[in-house]
């Protein structure tokens, strides 16, 4: 059962998003290089555990080789491994691709789905990646819980669950639905800029004083 959000609770989160806005801006933005749908859903496989900047290494020769979702389907896995090495969890990655791409065309068409259970019906996808294709390609309001998204909304006070599924549900419920995805791209830069896992700049950031872990810092320093 979702939490209650009390008035006061939801007038501090409307001033995180507020913010977010000002600094971040309201552009929609993919930090992974695609051309269509399926090479988005390829290159979100190809992120896990691993940074976007990579994968766009990667894929800038990875989609020239296999231009289409045929030629992943009948890519010889070893070369694959090859080709997508530097990922990490190379041989995981280039076996679902694969079975992923078959997938696409024997059931969908060759066409990647909207739908959240097809979509994580797929090999190699989960919610995160499902809701990434379902924000960035198809406007669908989607949370996309990754490690910048769980720390930083933890830090926040927006949930206080580890579980990346429940972070999902605990922000659907906390943020109105026209910021989901919204949220997703400005949190990421957030936490590449001053949220960061391990040095996070708390006084040069603009949200300290509606950050409930820097606050409750601040009560005990003192």
């Amino acid at each position: 059962m979702a939490r209650r959000i009390t008035k006061q609770e939801r007038e501090r989160i409307q001033e995180i998003l507020d913010l977010l806005d000002e600094h971040y801006t309201r552009e929609y933005k993919c930090y992974l290089d695609h051309e269509n749908a399926w090479q988005l859903l390829i290159a979100t496989i190809l992120s896990a555990q691993c940074t976007d900047a990579r994968v766009n290494i990667v894929t800038k020769d990875l989609f020239k080789k296999y231009p289409s979702i045929e030629a992943f389907a009948n890519a010889d896995i070893k070369e694959l491994e090859q080709d997508i090495h530097s990922t990490g969890f190379y041989k995981n990655k280039a076996r679902n691709i694969i079975l992923c791409a078959r997938k696409l065309l024997l059931e969908f068409g060759g066409e990647v789905p909207s739908d959240i259970d097809a979509l994580t019906s797929l090999a190699g996808v989960g919610r995160k990646t499902a809701n990434v294709i379902r924000g960035n390609i198809f406007h669908e309001p989607s949370v996309v819980v990754d490690t910048h998204v769980k720390r930083v909304s933890q830090r926040l006070g927006l949930t206080k669950e580890t579980d990346p599924e429940k972070i999902e549900y605990d922000l659907m419920h906390a943020l109105p639905k026209d910021h989901w995805t919204l949220y997703n791209i400005q949190i990421i830069q957030h936490g590449r800029g001053l949220c960061e896992a391990r040095k996070p700049q708390c006084e040069a950031c603009f949200l300290n004083h509606v950050c409930k872990s820097y606050q409750k810092g601040k009560k005990r320093g003192n």
